[in-house]
């Protein structure tokens, strides 16, 4: 290992300050190879080469709007399978309410209020799992809905994917391929660098013809496909054909909104096809998550997702906006068939893939932790003693059970989610040690925040 990175990283541990992500990519380069690691000594395997990833999201998809979630009246047999071969997460959340924070987590490992700049999105000093995984020898693909900045330092090519085919930011129209909210209307799509107009194809099978086509180019080598698929989101533009199975749905919310994750389960299940037509399923982990709760917004006709037992959804700190669906399935490596009841939270997955893949996190800063005991054990603790977020005029904090909120309304909450899931029993002044803990909490993150010199704060 150079000894240039030596100094680096006992600088960085020392004086807890991240490396520059330059510092931080120039460092890793080449030390790897010296680490006397073997990255799957923990699972059990002996193995060639490290794992694909394909790294699946879905937009505005509801909390409980799978069939292995409880959905009744939805069809998701893909996704359901995908539960079955894997371990399904009951308690799973995400950094923020609202696209762009949480999907900057999720493919950072950090809070937002680490590295969003206000208007601009994601900063580009940010080290991402693509780039992670780069450092390695994977080839990286996004496709779908980018949304983490549109200046070049920030698009998909700035931060380490080779390939990127979707729109940067908003939404698009599924078969114009134009952006019309906003004022105006202008072309959304991009191949690489290059807008393209292609009206008349429907954009998520567009997505998903591109991550068939990257399985069967890449498969003699480790990939990364990040799937971050529109839908459910708005406009709601299911098939015709898939529509046509909820005609038995009278509130037209519902009918479209089901139809439209029918269509991304379907698009789902032609990826795990071509990993297996290509004798890739158990040299691939394949996750799949959603980026927030179901809208409530005009153009979802009100909003046909559903959260319950859980309250609220989109842009709340209820847990209908902030707990969601995620699936993870390593099949013949990782438990099949099985549930987590454990909090964790979408910076997780950065940390935990990186163990699985083989790549040392060295001096890189992340807020995440590995999921790997979870997922090991049922009865492994969860590694967060509290979870924290911040959403424009809201807080909340979670431990244990316990989760304090205060809303947008300054009003200040307090439930215990494993006697009240849905928080319609204001404990706040029958258990006010408790509340004053995680008020406490709260107001040490902050503070450790406003520190931080390299914090890019969003706070109330």
């Amino acid at each position: 290992m150079p000894k240039n990175h030596d100094i680096l990283l006992q600088k960085s541990l020392l004086d807890r300050r991240p490396l520059s992500r330059r510092g931080w990519l120039r460092s890793v380069a080449g030390a790897t190879a010296s680490l006397a690691v073997n990255p799957f000594a923990a699972l059990g395997q002996s193995r060639s080469r490290p794992p694909n990833v394909i790294l699946i999201l879905a937009d505005d998809l509801g909390s409980r709007d799978l069939g292995c979630y409880g959905a009744t009246d939805l069809f998701t047999d893909n996704l359901d399978s995908l539960a079955a071969w894997g371990v399904r997460f009951d308690q799973f959340y995400v950094t923020a309410p609202a696209c762009l924070p949480s999907r900057a987590s999720l493919l950072t490992g950090r809070h937002p209020q680490h590295m969003m700049e206000h208007g601009l999105g994601m900063v580009s000093s940010e080290v991402t799992l693509a780039e992670l995984l780069r450092t390695e020898g994977y080839r990286t693909a996004a496709f779908g809905k980018w949304h983490l900045g549109h200046k070049p330092e920030v698009s998909p090519h700035g931060q380490g994917f080779d390939r990127f085919v979707g729109f940067k930011f908003g939404a698009i129209d599924n078969y114009s391929h134009y952006y019309y909210w906003g004022g105006g209307a202008r072309p959304g799509l991009w191949r690489d660098d290059k807008l393209r107009l292609e009206s008349g194809s429907y954009f998520p099978d567009i997505m998903t013809d591109e991550a068939v086509k990257f399985i069967h180019t890449e498969k003699d080598r480790p990939f990364f496909l990040y799937l971050p698929y529109n839908i459910p989101h708005y406009p709601m533009q299911p098939p015709t054909t898939i529509l046509s199975r909820y005609a038995h749905i009278a509130d037209p919310a519902r009918r479209f909104y089901a139809a439209c994750v029918t269509a991304m389960d379907e698009c789902i299940g032609r990826v795990l096809q071509a990993v297996g037509d290509n004798d890739l399923t158990q040299d691939t982990i394949i996750i799949f998550l959603s980026d927030h709760g179901h809208s409530v917004e005009a153009d979802t006709m009100g909003g046909g997702g559903r959260s319950a037992p859980f309250r609220g959804g989109k842009t709340t700190l209820w847990e209908g906006g902030i707990r969601v669906p995620c699936i993870v399935a390593w099949p013949g490596t990782l438990p099949r068939g099985q549930v987590r009841q454990q909090p964790v939270m979408n910076i997780d997955l950065l940390p935990t893939i990186a163990e699985w893949c083989g790549v040392p996190l060295l001096g890189l800063e992340v807020d995440g932790r590995s999921l790997q005991p979870v997922i090991e054990s049922p009865m492994s603790e969860s590694p967060h003693e509290f979870l924290a977020w911040t959403w424009q005029k809201w807080s909340a904090v979670r431990s244990g059970p316990w989760k304090y909120v205060q809303d947008n309304e300054n009003t200040e909450h307090l439930y215990n989610l494993a006697t009240d899931p849905g928080e319609s029993s204001n404990l706040i002044r029958s258990h006010a040690d408790t509340a004053r803990r995680l008020i406490a909490h709260r107001d040490s993150w902050f503070s450790e925040l406003r520190r931080n010199p390299r914090t890019h704060v969003w706070l109330p």
